[in-house]
């Protein structure tokens, strides 16, 4: 994302009451659903949704550091996005490495919970993009909100998409393929939100009022 995209319009944006509602909002729906899912994962045996579990985590703390970095500096703003882009890949790792696991082991997840837990996933995410799409654009901070949500709609559908290949094949390998995509969105969404936070940390900062 270029620099010119991030400037100190978007910071106010981002500093507005209404913009701080829906971080809250989606703060409490991703932590629901990590406990949700997490314990779906595990009794389903599924590597997609303990993955996509850690992911609601991940992204509970992503707006936790947007909540906290509002209308702070842009630099500020755009270190804060280079730790959630560490935890993107981190998570990205941690889910390719699992993934290996279940495959090795032969797993065989419970498709119908998979299923089911998918689609309140799906419903939960699209929900939350549906309140963030007026902020898409914007800091490396904003868009990294942006490509969570997205990414995490995305790999519900795959969630789903899995949980009718392993009903209708008896076998986990759509589950582990369903992980693998998974992964790489984690691992290209934090490549992208590097890019643009180290971007604005090498460009100056235009008429901000906030010491860096």
């Amino acid at each position: 994302m270029s620099a010119h995209c991030c400037d100190h319009d978007h910071g106010a944006a981002s500093a507005s009451p209404v913009y701080r509602r829906v971080l809250w909002v989606a703060l409490a729906i991703n932590l629901t659903m990590f406990a949700v899912e997490i314990g779906a994962g595990f009794a389903a045996q599924s590597a997609s949704l303990l993955a996509d579990s850690l992911d609601f985590l991940g992204d509970a703390a992503n707006y936790g550091i947007s909540l906290l970095v509002i209308g702070l500096a842009l630099r500020w703003r755009a270190r804060a996005s280079l730790v959630k882009a560490a935890t993107m890949g981190a998570f990205g790792l941690w889910v390719a490495a699992t993934t290996i696991q279940h495959a090795l082991a032969g797993t065989l997840p419970a498709a119908p919970m998979m299923g089911a837990v998918g689609v309140v996933a799906f419903a939960a995410n699209f929900g939350v993009a549906l309140l963030l799409w007026r902020w898409r654009d914007g800091d490396s901070n904003m868009r990294s909100v942006w490509i969570c949500t997205r990414n995490d709609a995305i790999g519900n559908l795959a969630v789903i998409a899995a949980a009718l290949g392993v009903f209708g094949s008896g076998s986990g390998w759509p589950d582990y393929l369903v992980a693998t995509i998974m992964s790489s969105l984690a691992l290209w969404g934090a490549a992208t939100i590097i890019r643009g936070a180290l971007g604005e940390l090498r460009s100056p900062e235009p008429g901000h009022s906030h010491a860096d």
